[in-house]
């Protein structure tokens, strides 16, 4: 029965552009100040206050339509979206409607931004979701409902803030789930946002109907508003899209309403009815000029990043590591301007390097709670240790704990942690003595070895290991195992 019914998603996501001051006004954009202290009467919309454009968040904004390949038209101009709520004081908000700053493009769902639980199972790979349109608006104040009371901070009103608009092409919470992923991805690699959700830097209102597979019209849609978590857009658009179902299944019709999401109940609740873009009686804005942007695409053009699929791709031809690899990589531009870094220091095959930092420097940092960009240790230090281990002079895990004490003293060279250790390589000839010893002491193992079973040579290595307390290196030992038997 849920099988005939095909559901059809749309997002508008706002995202805060990084700038150190407000779209309007001179009002600092900082987060977490004290609040209603980063205000002034323009952006408290107080009789007689004008408004000044901010250059920066324009750049910005045609800097985001160019890594998402949109088209900028020659003249962009700014209208009033009119409406009355507590969080906008002005009575109308500063945007833009038919001439927007950007128009057209598309956000591709990397495969590796899906739920982990479903990446075996994705039903387009290689997609595309085409946008509409990204224009740029003020922000509005911080509303917070108490039990019998609304609070009102306007730290965060008139933030410059983009509106990313796709078209209604998304057809599972998994797709959506992706290209949140995706498009985060892409504007924190441009440098345009933090898009931090936590921090409410990127929001996400969902538009979700559903209809039968033999109809061609749209179902009614409904808006789930101010989504702020990418893993709760998924749950509330598997739980609003059986709802839908549901209610077309017992006979019944839809409105077109915004709802909001409960996550703690895990439903979907009715807010009020929703408006179209008459009511809100859009119209030029009388005291800003429109923006002719010809000059300002050529200038941010030159500012294009290489894009993480860009740069997944080159990792994969120039570093020969595996497609995995590069993406995990790529997936965070510290991170990947930290692996460069590493591979190029290193003497090691960069996929050893790869691995280094996908396994161990990833680890530590999840376990601090650090980014990538705050490692203690350099990459040139863990290139260091890599090298240590490709020359033979510790094991890995004696790399390890190499590393171990590097993250709590990074300034002190591998080499010499590995010293104090006494992880200094043994004695060759001492070494060869205990591989003739474990191989006199276990004619077994060497006579089922000598006879196709190879797996026991990393048995005889453990007992040489133990024998020599770590110092020997067990890929020569191995070795040496294998040139005197087989």
């Amino acid at each position: 029965m849920r099988e005939q019914y095909i559901a059809t998603i749309g997002l508008e996501v706002h995202c805060q552009i990084r700038t150190r001051s407000k779209m309007f006004c001179s009002c600092r954009t900082s987060f977490g100040e004290e609040p209603n202290t980063n205000v002034c009467p323009t952006c408290l919309g107080l009789p007689g206050s004008l408004p000044v454009l901010n250059k920066a968040a324009i750049e910005q904004t045609i800097l985001a339509g160019l890594l998402l390949d949109c088209t900028t038209p020659e003249i962009s101009k700014w209208d009033r979206k009119n409406y009355f709520y507590p969080d906008m004081p002005k009575n109308y908000q500063i945007s833009q409607f038919d001439l927007p700053l950007c128009i057209g493009g598309a956000v591709p769902l990397y495969e590796h931004n899906y739920p982990k639980d479903y990446q075996k199972n994705i039903a387009n790979p290689g997609k595309n979701v085409s946008l509409n349109r990204i224009h740029l608006e003020e922000d509005v104040a911080k509303s917070t409902h108490l039990a019998n009371a609304s609070v009102i901070d306007f730290n965060r009103a008139g933030t410059p803030l983009m509106e990313i608009v796709s078209d209604p092409e998304i057809e599972t919470p998994e797709e959506a789930f992706a290209y949140l992923k995706t498009l985060q991805q892409i504007l924190i690699y441009g440098g345009i946002s933090d898009a931090d959700m936590e921090k409410g830097q990127l929001r996400c209102d969902v538009n979700v109907s559903v209809r039968k597979q033999e109809e061609d019209e749209l179902g009614t849609k409904i808006e789930l508003k101010n989504m702020n978590s990418i893993s709760a857009v998924r749950r509330a658009l598997h739980y609003e899209i059986e709802r839908q179902i549901d209610v077309l299944e017992e006979g019944g019709t839809h409105v077109q309403a915004t709802w909001r999401w409960n996550d703690d109940a895990g439903i979907t609740e009715f807010m009020r009815g929703k408006e179209n873009a008459h009511d809100y009686r859009y119209f030029p804005d009388p005291d800003l000029l429109p923006v002719r942007s010809g000059a300002i695409v050529d200038r941010m053009r030159s500012l294009v990043p290489e894009l993480p699929h860009e740069k997944a791709d080159r990792f994969e031809r120039e570093f020969e590591v595996t497609n995995y690899d590069a993406n995990v990589l790529a997936s965070d531009r510290a991170l990947a301007d930290y692996f460069e870094s590493a591979a190029r220091s290193s003497r090691a095959p960069a996929k050893k390097t790869a691995n280094w930092v996908i396994n161990t420097l990833l680890k530590h940092l999840n376990d601090d709670n650090l980014t990538p960009s705050s490692s203690p240790v350099p990459p040139e230090r863990l290139a260091a240790t890599v090298d240590l281990v490709e020359a033979g002079t510790v094991s890995n895990n004696q790399a390890k704990e190499v590393f171990e004490a590097l993250w709590e003293t990074p300034e002190r060279d591998p080499a010499g942690i590995a010293r104090e250790l006494g992880f200094e390589p043994a004695d060759t000839g001492a070494i060869d003595s205990l591989i003739d010893e474990a191989i006199a002491n276990n004619p077994d193992k060497v006579a089922e070895i000598q006879s196709g079973n190879e797996k026991l040579v990393n048995w005889l290595t453990g007992q040489v290991m133990k024998a020599s307390r770590g110092k020997a290196n067990p890929r020569q030992v191995t070795d040496s195992i294998r040139a005197k038997l087989l």
